[in-house]
C-alpha cells in the first residue's frame, strides 16, 4: 500500500471510530432521558458508569491522530482533517458528559413524584438529537449543506429552552417543597441546550474542514 493510500485508510478508520463514539453518546443521551422519565435509578447509574467507555474511545482517537501526524508527515489539508477529527471527538465527548449530567439529575430527583408529566423535555431532547445526527452525518460525508441545516435548528432548541425554563421556575412559588426537582429539571433543559450547541460546533468544524473558513453559525 502506498503512503497516500495508507494515510487515507487511517483517516477512514479515524472517522469510523468517531461514528462509533457518536453512536454511544446518542444512546447515552436517550438512556439518560428514559431513566429520568421512568425514574429508573439503576438505568441512570448505568449511564454514568458507561461514560468511561466513551472517554476511552476519545483517548484512542487522540492517540491515533497523533500517530498519524508523527508517522505520515501530512500536508496542510491532511492536517486540517486530523485537527477537525480531534475537535469533533472533543465535542462528542462533551455530549456524553451532558448525558451523564442528565442521569445525575435523575438520581437527584429519585422517586419523588414529578411535578408535571415530562413531555416537553423529551421533545427538546429529540430536537437536540436530530442536530447530533445531522452534524455527524455532515462530518462523515463532508457536506456543508447538511452542516448549515443542522445549525439552523439551534434557534428552535434555544427557544424551547427559554420557554421551559420560564415555565419550570413559575412552579416554584406554588410548590416550594418541589424546588429541588424543579431546579434539576431546569438543569436537564440546560444540558440539552448544550448538546445542541456542541452539534452546532461540529457543523462549524465541517464547514472549516471543507472550505478552510471558520464561521460562527450561532451568530
Amino acid at each position: 500500500m502506498s503512503t497516500r493510500a495508507n494515510f487515507d485508510q487511517n483517516l477512514k478508520e479515524l472517522k469510523s471510530m468517531l461514528l462509533k463514539m457518536a453512536s454511544k453518546s446518542e444512546y447515552a443521551i436517550k438512556e439518560a432521558m428514559i431513566a429520568l422519565i421512568n425514574q429508573d435509578i439503576e438505568k441512570a447509574k448505568h449511564v454514568i458508569k458507561a461514560d468511561s467507555e466513551i472517554n476511552e474511545l476519545e483517548h484512542e482517537i487522540n492517540d491515533k491522530a497523533l500517530l498519524l501526524i508523527a508517522r505520515e508527515s501530512p500536508v496542510a489539508s491532511d492536517l486540517r482533517k486530523i485537527n477537525v477529527a480531534l475537535k469533533v471527538s472533543s465535542e462528542v465527548e462533551r455530549m456524553a458528559d451532558m448525558a451523564v449530567n442528565i442521569a445525575k439529575s435523575a438520581v437527584h430527583i429519585g422517586e419523588e413524584k414529578h411535578i408535571k408529566e415530562l413531555v416537553d423535555i423529551p421533545n427538546m431532547m429529540e430536537r437536540a438529537l436530530d442536530m447530533v445526527a445531522e452534524s455527524i452525518t455532515a462530518y462523515y460525508s463532508e457536506d456543508i449543506t447538511i452542516a448549515k441545516k443542522c445549525a439552523e435548528k439551534d434557534d428552535e432548541v434555544d427557544k424551547m429552552f427559554g420557554r421551559l425554563i420560564q415555565e419550570l421556575l413559575g412552579y416554584i412559588p406554588q410548590n416550594p417543597s418541589s424546588t429541588n426537582q424543579i431546579i434539576q429539571l431546569a438543569f436537564v433543559c440546560r444540558f440539552l441546550e448544550r448538546i445542541a450547541d456542541h452539534s452546532t460546533n461540529i457543523a462549524e468544524n465541517v464547514i472549516y474542514l471543507v472550505t478552510g473558513q471558520r464561521i460562527d453559525l450561532n451568530a
